[in-house]
């Protein structure tokens, strides 16, 4: 209070320590601070009673307090004389009276009065008032403070600007797994324990510092209450309004979204797992080639779903031999990859053949057909490895916990896949063992296909050895060199062949075929038609004559369309005989360099039927290169037969050397690595013999 002047009179102090302080509660309530002397007269007046009341100190000084209030009800005692005796004998009052302003409104007031001694040992009744609705109002807010934080689910906090708990509701207590009383007075980092190592009590003091609020932030931490639990909490801090003397620090909400954040991380990585099994879906199997499957699956999974990963293929002694749980396993790993250090990149490396004791891991997982998972701890090391130091590499790997799936198709185990993490990820669980379930069961299937397309392949590739000839007849005057080249990995086995055939009177027969398809149906039409054509060969016939019976031959065994040329060579006069169904014509090496295309013999493929073939004769001088060739050696993607024909011309006419290298060198030029299509290029060169007598000539 400021103390006024009595007019005319000497200056009064204060009566004792009362002041009125400035603040967020005293800016929306002001407070009149006034006195009444002995007499009932103002003698105190300060700034805010000028507020409330209207009335200058000048002007009402030393005037009646009745100045004040309205005027009573007729035979009522005046209100201010009320006021002053219940101050006086009662020592300290509050009640609520009609007041009046100095325009004449009347509003209800709220007062607060009490007796000092003043100077000279004068009794003065000090007067607090404030308007009645103002008081209602805070009242109403302070009575929903209170209620917010006894009943409040959100957990409120008061920290001083050193972070300590102020002020705290019972949610926040309950959330910290400790008493309200426990907290008051302690830091916030001795309750709550994040785990973003400080950047949460950075962010704090940056509130209290600059004054700017962090709304819903979400903070992982762990409590000394609750030091067992993993909870998230959005977070939200406000700076106090440090009015007047109050203490500065932080105002804050914090709710516990444990279970909210979970649900979303867990539909996150159910998300993840089903991008990952779409990504397998595509990634896995796009080859019938059983090491390549191996590496897709482990490429899939490391390092989305894992940090190391091994395929390993069971090695049965015979196709008829079932798992047996008592018995060593034994596998051969076929596929590994890690995203950890060495040694870890040593242990999924550095085997190809593993044994497995019985009792292990992999025979359990095995015996129950389902993935497991399983720590890498000593009880794992000791059942499942048998070596030392393979054990100590796993030791040493960083991996603590592996998934183990069985890959089981059509019945039969195929094999076993790891998956290994390390302590930077969290342990699998029962959602990863269903994904791991789930990629095994592709990747076996996948394996199953490609071990049985392998199996087809064998019987193809063995069939096509047995009927393509292992080495060809030999004649003093023709010198072959010829190649037989697969197609990729999923056509190798098709239907070219080749043939030399030495024949009476030393004539040579050169023959070369394609047969439409690939597979076993293509090798074995190949057979049959290599060995009629050999057949036909030995009976005389004229190369057209031959065709013919091949393409009786081949519609008699349902082969619906191949290409066969056919040339008879007679050394004693350098002439040559040519027949063609349907094949790419001959080219002619002259030994002065130029390249001649044998391009009038044509005739249709083998097994249209319908159609005779004729047959051509040319000259061969001595030294001449014959070039017979099948289609997979012209054609290739991006390039037709006509360019194919003049790179194949262009490379023939570099011929200068032995054969055996220039059939390389050719074929090295023309063919895509892999080639497109199989491949046959049979080069010879031709020499003349001494010519016959006339009745051997006739014969």
């Amino acid at each position: 209070m400021v103390p006024s002047d009595r007019p005319g009179e000497e200056r009064v102090p204060g009566p004792g320590p009362l002041w009125s302080e400035p603040g967020t509660l005293l800016e929306h309530v002001a407070v009149a601070v006034f006195g009444f002397d002995e007499d009932d007269r103002i003698c105190y007046w300060g700034p805010g009673a000028q507020d409330l009341f209207g009335h200058e100190a000048a002007a009402v000084l030393s005037r009646p307090a009745a100045t004040l209030f309205p005027d009573p009800p007729r035979g009522a005692p005046h209100a201010s004389r009320q006021l002053a005796e219940r101050g006086r004998t009662l020592g300290y009052w509050r009640g609520r009276l009609p007041a009046l302003r100095r325009d004449g409104t009347v509003f209800e007031c709220g007062f607060r009065v009490f007796p000092v001694t003043g100077a000279k040992g004068r009794s003065v009744v000090m007067g607090l008032a404030s308007r009645g609705d103002e008081l209602d109002r805070v009242k109403t807010n302070l009575a929903f403070l209170d209620a917010l934080f006894e009943t409040c689910p959100i957990g409120l906090v008061m920290l001083d600007e050193e972070l300590r708990y102020v002020h705290l509701n019972q949610a926040l207590a309950d959330m910290d797994g400790l008493p309200i009383e426990d907290h008051i007075g302690r830091r916030m980092e001795e309750i709550m324990i994040p785990s973003d190592g400080g950047e949460y009590e950075r962010m704090l003091g940056a509130v209290a510092a600059e004054g700017r609020p962090v709304v819903s932030m979400l903070v992982g931490l762990r409590t000394s209450g609750r030091p067992d639990r993993d909870q998230v909490r959005s977070v939200s801090f406000f700076p106090l309004s440090q009015a007047g003397d109050t203490r500065p620090g932080l105002g804050g909400l914090l709710v516990d979204v444990t279970d909210r954040e979970q649900a979303i991380v867990e539909a996150g990585a159910s998300r993840q797992r089903l991008a990952l099994l779409d990504r397998a879906a595509a990634r896995i199997g796009t080859t019938l080639d059983v090491n390549v499957t191996a590496r897709e699956l482990v490429e899939a999974a490391v390092p989305d779903f894992s940090d190391a990963s091994v395929v390993e293929v069971v090695e049965w002694m015979d196709e008829a031999e079932v798992f047996n749980p008592e018995l060593p396993l034994v596998t051969r790993r076929i596929a590994s990859g890690t995203v950890l250090p060495p040694p870890a990149t040593e242990l999924v490396s550095g085997l190809e053949s593993v044994t497995y004791p019985p009792g292990s891991a992999i025979h359990e997982m095995l015996r129950t057909g389902l993935p497991v998972s399983v720590p890498v701890n000593a009880e794992f090391v000791t059942r499942t490895v048998m070596h030392q130091a393979r054990a100590q590499l796993l030791v040493d790997s960083g991996l603590t916990c592996l998934l183990l799936a069985p890959l089981v198709a059509r019945g039969t185990i195929q094999g076993i896949a790891m998956f290994g993490r390390s302590a930077a990820r969290p342990a699998f669980t029962e959602q990863d063992l269903s994904l791991a379930s789930e990629l095994a069961s592709r990747a076996a299937l996948c394996l199953d296909n490609a071990r049985l397309y392998s199996r087809v392949q064998d019987i193809a590739l063995t069939l096509q050895r047995a009927l393509l000839p292992s080495a060809l007849a030999t004649s003093p005057y023709v010198q072959v060199a010829h190649r037989y080249l697969p197609g990729s990995h999923i056509t190798e086995v098709g239907g070219d062949w080749y043939d030399v055939i030495v024949l009476p009177d030393d004539r040579i027969a050169l023959v070369v075929g394609d047969v439409m398809g690939h597979g076993v149906p293509a090798a074995a039409s190949m057979g049959r038609l290599r060995i009629t054509a050999k057949a036909l060969a030995r009976h005389n016939l004229e190369p057209a004559d031959l065709l013919s019976e091949l393409d009786a031959c081949a519609q008699e065994s349902g082969i619906e369309l191949a290409t066969c040329l056919y040339i008879l060579f007679d050394p004693t006069t350098g002439r040559a005989r040519i027949a063609s169904a349907g094949h790419p014509p001959p080219l002619v090496l002259h030994p002065d360099g130029m390249v001649e295309t044998i391009s009038d013999v044509l005739g249709v493929p083998l097994g249209v039927g319908g159609h005779p073939f004729g047959t051509t004769e040319i000259d061969l001088p001595d030294d001449s290169i014959l070039a017979l060739y099948t289609d997979g050696l012209i054609e290739a993607r991006g390039r037709d037969i006509e360019e194919g024909m003049n790179q194949l011309r262009a490379e023939l006419r570099r011929t200068s050397g032995p054969l055996e290298g220039e059939v390389d060198r050719i074929l090295s030029s023309l063919l895509p690595d892999p080639p497109d299509d199989d491949t046959v290029l049979v080069l010879a060169r031709v020499h003349r013999g001494p010519r016959r007598g006339r009745q051997s000539d006739e014969a």
